[in-house]
């Protein structure tokens, strides 16, 4: 938006500043113009004058005399003819020849027509004509070739100077123009940082309200109030979410005892009932552990926590899934593991990295693989656990981290369908990203950027 609002500025002061230089420059040229015609028509004024008393009288000795001097002085050459188109006077090598046509215009009385304007680069030698009488009876034709060249050089530097302060105050206008677009977009800018860290999920995010025009100030206030609003109903979600959890675990614990208090007074017949009982019992202890940790995940991250390494943490979490995944016949590949830093809680870590490892193997298959991998960079580190499974389809990779979202041939299985979405939550709430993706041939990978120490 900044650089069409400048664009249109700037263009406006183009558009403003041409409109006065344009006229400038042909009023200089115009003006210098008309100088040059006016000190020439008075030149051929005075030769006309002296021609004229030189035919009355027949001596020429005076005019032959001035127009010599003239010629010589500035360089421009004459020619005198009299009635008879006789050449009285021929200066500066220009021969009386070579102008009949304007010698035969003068004659007739006929006068010189206007003159275009000159500019910088204009190069014709002006010709200008006057017949030689008292204007009822014509005795002769005077004729000039003036030089345009000093009258070019003063058209170009007075172009040069127009130019100039044309140039400053494009620039005037230039900075004006990005001082008024910074002044009007900059609370554009606060406000499009703080949707993104609303939508990033920060809580109670605020931008400046007393900067930019009225209007933006209003919208910034209304922003911080929006904010807030938000920030307390996800307050009160949170900790409805929480309380919830907390209030039911007592309950399913007396639940689970006189559950298990029945098992002596099972009969036969009701064993496969009991056992089933004692499945969804621990489906919903597991149920209601994952709401707390996904409300525990949705608090956001403290403001101070233990740097945790990346390395230790998940060769101590690979040692401790070992044994089921042996169980349910997983192989764990050969891992590569970086040291690397980051500002996550190193029991955040170990709790994305549980998730993670326990859907691979729960949902890989016996005779699969999983590799762990942790590749440091120099702002970031990818932590990736990846399956040869079956995997998912695209459209499945993206619901995957959605809350209660779980694969239609999965839904017999155990689990609660909340585990991505607490490792994503996780994640992002320290600056990260928790990406699924395909393997090729068959199995999921899922790749984790991580902010190594002092990035996040």
């Amino acid at each position: 938006m900044r650089r069409r609002l400048l664009l249109v500025l700037l263009t406006f002061s183009v558009l403003a500043v041409a409109g006065f230089a344009a006229p400038l420059l042909r009023a200089t040229a115009a003006e210098r113009t008309q100088q040059l015609v006016l000190a020439r028509t008075a030149d051929l004024d005075r030769f006309a004058a002296l021609a004229d008393h030189a035919f009355a009288t027949g001596d020429t000795t005076q005019l032959i005399i001035e127009t010599g001097r003239y010629t010589e002085l500035y360089g421009e050459p004459l020619v005198v003819v009299d009635a008879n188109r006789a050449p009285v006077v021929e200066t500066g090598g220009m021969r009386a020849a070579e102008v009949a046509d304007l010698i035969d215009k003068a004659l007739r009385n006929e006068l010189a027509g206007p003159v275009p304007w000159l500019r910088p680069w204009s190069e014709v030698e002006l010709i200008r004509y006057r017949p030689v009488g008292d204007g009822t009876r014509v005795t002769g034709a005077v004729v000039l070739r003036a030089s345009v060249q000093h009258a070019t050089q003063d058209i170009t530097g007075r172009w040069a100077l127009i130019a100039a302060g044309a140039l400053s105050a494009l620039v005037v206008c230039g900075l004006l123009a990005w001082v008024l677009a910074r002044w009007v977009l900059r609370p554009l800018a606060d406000l499009r940082a703080g949707v993104r860290a609303v939508g990033a999920g920060s809580r109670r995010s605020q931008v400046p309200v007393d900067a930019g025009p009225p209007e933006l100030r209003e919208l910034a206030v209304s922003f911080n109030r929006m904010s807030e609003a938000v920030a307390d109903a996800d307050e009160q979600r949170r900790r409805l979410v929480a309380d919830a959890s907390h209030q039911l675990r007592n309950p399913m614990a007396a639940l689970r005892l006189r559950v298990d208090a029945l098992e002596r007074r099972i009969t036969p017949e009701g064993t496969n009932t009991y056992r089933s009982a004692l499945d969804e019992v621990a489906r919903l202890e597991s149920l209601l552990d994952r709401l707390l940790a996904l409300a525990t995940a949705d608090r956001g991250p403290e403001s101070t926590v233990e740097p945790s390494e990346i390395d230790a943490v998940a060769s101590d979490r690979i040692q401790a899934w070992r044994a089921a995944a042996e169980a349910a016949g997983i192989r764990f590949a050969d891992t590569r593991l970086d040291q690397a830093e980051t500002d996550i809680p190193a029991h955040d870590l170990a709790q994305i990295l549980d998730i993670l490892l326990d859907n691979a193997i729960k949902y890989a298959g016996r005779g699969t693989t999983v590799t762990v991998r942790c590749e440091a960079g120099p702002r970031s580190c990818a932590l990736t656990v990846s399956d040869t499974g079956s995997g998912l389809s695209d459209a499945e990779i993206s619901l995957a981290a959605q809350r209660f979202w779980r694969a239609g041939r999965h839904r017999g299985s155990r689990g609660s369908g909340l585990g991505l979405a607490i490792a994503d939550r996780l994640v992002s709430a320290r600056g990260g990203s928790l990406r699924i993706e395909p393997v090729r041939p068959h199995g999921l990978s899922v790749r984790v950027e991580l902010p190594v120490r002092g990035d996040a």
